[in-house]
């Protein structure tokens, strides 16, 4: 079988678990997010943390519930990094330094998980378990709780109700991310991954010196970081590592898990506005994108040209043999269209055009599908720019879902789209210009240049992959990340909530014959036109810059 076939395969596979997975998770999905009924684990939850749970909460309260959870997680896990060299199960690794400790506790808290350091020689047990792996529940939970507000936001009229943050947070990480996890982490173990918490150990010698491994709790982690698009890996090897990525198939079902719950939100998301065949509408648009960039990403890795590049059967360097181009390319299309940022190849040595393609599929803002809740509320805001476009276009005042988009409501949809791009461009040119941050990049010219923007893209969109060419573990990197991070994260909440709050305030409006039909394949090309379009225009002179350079040279 030629590699070609053997990636067209994976992908066909892929598809079709995703496809029979649909229907039962979204329909659980808006389940949970609309029942009445707490069960008594949550119900301890509540009374410990002294939440009401049946309080209705306006947008206001329920961005002050996101961010100071948000927050307390920050202090917490920076306090946990801090402590490192008096906690037990710390295996001997000293405390974390300010300036990382900031970094990694903004990534994890952000469902980021940027790291600048490396995993197996920094955390001990009790960080990346008690710490780490319980930011990749929480954060991700986060995300979900926020999309679910704003489709209530969509769904509800005449009231600023959004719904109870603690319970969408607590339903979510129980009811949702917390029983797929378990089944996913024996499967996993099934597949090799470890599981253990021992300590460290010689494995035999290597060039002339002895080499050591620890263990650790990888598959629970290496699970939910999948799950819920976090990407922070046990091994600075991340996904590459045998130990959290042993095979084909551990390689495929990591896949699976990254994208199963941001394409079923689509399906969560018709059913609680009351149409499916909305829901359908938001998640070809997806799917017509994710495929269009595997299908790309495939071409350009395996049609490079040269005679060492031809007798391997495509770019393989910076990938695993055990993968191949097929394994890799799905791999890093997923990764970096959804906010995940795991890697099981190196996105530095992928082809110029092809590492072009990681960088835009975050710069897309990560909607196709997205991270978990943060695609799905990514794409909706999409949808609403593409209808104030088609209401421009026939001089009418745009509705999506039977509300107005209005002044206020564009106004908000503007600022979520040029929060993010400003941020990456911004410090993408400060650090160029300024002395010090250069002397990170391993290589010069357009390369060099796509390793910084690949940093603050990566970072400002909460992906959290690196094109492993760049040492970010730098004062000025640590700390410029970590603010994108955190930017990029809460401030588009902030735009969210509220854009939210003003719909459900609003009284439906019935459709007419005018009325502009989202359900329908001209409004999903109009919505794909509208992504790309906007993408192009605002990073184009960037991308021209670094890997479309590189690439047109090669």
């Amino acid at each position: 079988m030629s590699p070609v076939t053997a990636g067209v395969l994976q992908l066909l596979a892929l598809i079709a678990a995703l496809a029979l997975a649909y229907r039962p998770l979204g329909d659980y999905m808006a389940r949970v997010y609309s029942s009445e009924k707490h069960y008594r684990p949550e119900k301890w939850i509540y009374r410990a943390i002294g939440a009401n749970p049946s309080a209705a909460m306006h947008w206001p309260a329920y961005l002050r519930g996101v961010l100071a959870f948000s927050a307390v997680s920050v202090l917490f896990l920076y306090g946990l990094q801090r402590l490192q060299g008096v906690l037990p199960g710390s295996l001997g690794f000293v405390s974390i330094d300010p300036d990382q400790a900031f970094n990694t506790a903004a990534s994890f808290v952000a469902n980021t998980n940027w790291q600048s350091y490396y995993g197996e020689q920094a955390m001990g047990h009790v960080v990346q378990t008690g710490g780490l792996a319980v930011q990749n529940f929480v954060s991700a939970a986060v995300g979900m709780a926020v999309a679910v507000a704003l489709v209530r936001g969509f769904a509800r009229s005449r009231t600023g109700e959004l719904g109870n943050f603690w319970t969408d947070l607590v339903r979510g990480t129980l009811r949702i991310l917390l029983p797929i996890a378990v089944i996913g982490a024996i499967v996993l173990v099934a597949c090799g991954v470890i599981q253990n918490f021992s300590g460290i150990h010689e494995v035999g010698q290597f060039m002339g010196g002895s080499q050591q491994w620890n263990g650790g709790a990888v598959a629970s982690q290496e699970v939910i970081k999948e799950l819920g698009t976090n990407g922070g890996g046990y091994f600075n090897a991340n996904s590459a590592h045998p130990f959290e990525n042993p095979t084909p198939f551990s390689n495929l079902f990591e896949i699976f898990l990254i994208l199963l719950i941001p394409f079923a939100l689509t399906r969560t998301f018709g059913r609680m506005v009351g149409s499916l065949r909305q829901g359908y509408t938001i998640l070809a648009t997806m799917a017509t994108i994710w495929i269009g960039f595997t299908a790309l990403m495939m071409w350009t890795e395996f049609a490079h040209h040269g005679p060492a590049l031809e007798i391997a059967g495509g770019a393989m360097e910076g990938k695993e043999s055990r993968f191949g181009i097929g394994g890799s390319s799905i791999f890093a299309v997923a990764t970096t269209l959804t906010s995940t940022g795991a890697v099981n190849s190196f996105h530095s040595s992928y082809t110029g055009l092809g590492g072009g393609i990681t960088m835009l599929g975050m710069q897309l803002g990560e909607i196709a599908p997205g991270g978990v809740g943060s695609g799905l509320y990514g794409m909706l805001i999409m949808a609403i720019i593409a209808v104030f476009i088609a209401g421009l276009m026939v001089g009418r005042t745009p509705e999506y879902l039977g509300k107005k988009i209005g002044t206020r409501q564009i106004k908000l949809a503007a600022c979520y789209i040029l929060i993010t791009p400003a941020l990456v461009l911004c410090f993408t040119a400060v650090a160029m210009a300024l002395p010090t941050p250069p002397h990170s990049m391993t290589n010069s010219g357009a390369h060099g240049f796509s390793e910084i923007l690949y940093a603050y893209t990566s970072g400002a969109n909460n992906n959290g992959s690196a094109f492993a060419g760049l040492n970010a573990d730098t004062q000025w990197f640590n700390t410029t990340i970590g603010i994108a991070m955190l930017l990029g994260r809460f401030l588009p909440m902030v735009f969210v909530l509220a854009l939210a709050g003003s719909l459900a305030e609003q009284r439906p409006v019935p459709s007419t014959a005018g009325t502009l039909r989202t359900d329908k394949p001209l409004y999903a090309g109009l919505l794909v036109g509208t992504i790309l379009i906007i993408t192009g225009l605002t990073y184009f002179p960037a991308l021209a810059l670094g890997p479309l350079a590189e690439g047109l040279a090669s």
